[in-house]
């Protein structure tokens, strides 16, 4: 992408704070580079890791290499936020920092924030005291909106803001939009999250799969005792071992047995009692057409569901399905067959794929609104390694996704910097979609015949709903 078509979307008056420098981490690097005002000065890296300081030194970027833990987290980063004056922004890329207490300790000082992931300190995903429940993202987002009923308004902070939660978040409500469109089904543009939910009720939409296939083929193939992934193995480890979760629907009328609800909350979810990583679904997108995918717990799952509810007083009247449908490239899946033979005990090497060392592939990552008059209805982008370095260094295809929502997500911070804590589902689709899409190749609509029905049953008798193709029973692999 040229410099002199690059827009600079703000100026960022006080210190900018990183905390991360994994893959993302670097690539969220050039995207801050280019597209804000800012003192070079009063930036800081924070990262246990020193292995890629060489990119911050040679920008003359300050590096602390420190792990943030509840004891030191204030007295690190209160200082590094607020010298100097002006309005300080963290950009929260870690893992094994609490997203609440950091995202808290900014808004006290003063502080824009934004993260990709609601994150707990380090023990939670391995906690063996804790029961499933306690290890699920509907509790770790249930964690987020207890701070925002305590303490409503203030300075933004933007809480889940990648690709997935995040961009997917503003893909839906595109995605709607344009089905309502076809469908004809009178309709203006929702102002308000009742009428967001009214619309997608009266469309007929069933549920959502956030459904992604990643084809990235790496040079050399994975080695054996090597969890090789796209994008961060920490962070895929952890989420893939919590339990399966999923936004519940008003239409589903049967529940698998392991299959648990929450007492507390918003009561959108529900998981089941086995590793998402080890939980396969049926789903389909445009590249692979239909497709076996893993259902990996995200906040998007919950959050989608939850903000696509429609009450009547207490009552429930609709609520979609939501729930990742996420296949990996192949490499994860093999470092995800070898983790499982060995009853989930992760290898003791990570590695991410750099853009340098995958030959060809796409990220496609859409949301499948489904069960409605059409059908169903895939929305997205097919973004390519190739297109990826063109675009922007230091990332893959899965890289740019996330770091490109993570930009539009903090341009929206600083365009609106009393906003409270926020999720994606909450924020100005139109406004963060604008940002992002010169960073995501084709973005593309597909309507397909294709249900988890097609071609069943086999050879062998299945346990199917024939009654209703996108049943949560006909969806499930078992």
């Amino acid at each position: 992408m040229k410099n002199d078509t690059l827009p600079v979307h703000g100026r960022i008056t006080g210190p900018i704070v990183m905390i991360g420098f994994g893959s993302i981490g670097k690539g969220m690097l050039p995207l801050i580079e280019r597209h804000f005002e800012f003192d070079k000065n009063r930036f800081t890296v924070i990262d246990p890791n020193d292995k890629d300081r060489s990119m911050l030194d040679v920008r003359g970027i300050t590096f602390v290499n420190k792990a943030l833990t509840p004891e030191n987290y204030r007295d690190i980063l209160t200082p590094l936020l607020t010298k100097g004056g002006g309005q300080g922004f963290c950009v929260n890329l870690s893992v094994d920092t609490s997203s609440r207490d950091i995202m808290e300790l900014c808004r006290e000082i003063g502080a824009l924030y934004i993260d990709t992931v609601a994150e707990p300190w380090a023990g939670f995903y391995f906690d063996k005291n804790a029961g499933p429940e306690a290890r699920t993202n509907y509790a770790l987002r249930e964690i987020i909106l207890d701070a925002r009923r305590r303490s409503p308004g203030g300075p933004t902070a933007v809480n889940c803001c990648g690709a997935n939660p995040g961009m997917v978040s503003w893909l839906v409500k595109q995605a709607l939009l344009n089905l309502a469109k076809d469908m004809k089904v009178e309709h203006e543009v929702p102002k308000s999250r009742e009428d967001w939910a009214r619309l997608m009720s009266r469309v007929g939409v069933k549920g959502i799969h956030i459904a992604e296939r990643d084809t990235q083929r790496a040079e050399k193939p994975k080695p054996m005792g090597v969890f090789v992934n796209t994008w961060s193995v920490e962070g895929f480890v952890s989420e893939g071992l919590q339990p399966a979760e999923l936004g519940w629907g008003t239409h589903e009328k049967w529940m698998p047995e392991n299959g648990r609800t929450h007492d507390k909350g918003c009561g959108a979810a529900i998981y089941l009692l086995q590793p998402g990583a080890n939980t396969r679904v049926r789903s389909w997108t445009p590249t692979s057409q239909a497709q076996h995918a893993f259902l990996v717990t995200h906040n998007e799952a919950i959050s989608i569901a939850d903000y696509f509810t429609v009450r009547e007083g207490d009552k429930v009247a609709y609520r979609p399905t939501c729930h990742y449908a996420y296949h990996p490239a192949n490499d994860a899946v093999l470092s995800l067959h070898e983790m499982f033979g060995k009853a989930g005990k992760a290898q003791d090497t990570f590695h991410i794929l750099t853009e340098d060392e995958i030959v060809d592939g796409i990220d496609e990552l859409g949301v499948l609104l489904y069960g409605h008059g059409k059908n169903a209805y895939w929305y997205g982008s097919q973004l390519s390694i190739e297109e990826t370095r063109k675009l922007a260094p230091y990332q893959n295809a899965t890289g740019l996704q996330v770091t490109s929502a993570v930009l539009a997500g903090m341009v929206w911070a600083l365009e609106n910097p009393n906003a409270g804590i926020v999720e994606a589902d909450d924020i100005d689709f139109r406004r963060c979609l604008e940002v992002q899409m010169p960073y995501l190749g084709p973005v593309v609509g597909v309507y397909t015949d294709w249900t988890p029905l097609t071609d069943r049953p086999g050879f062998f008798p299945e346990d199917i709903d024939a009654s209703d193709p996108w049943q949560f029973r006909n969806v499930l692999v078992s």
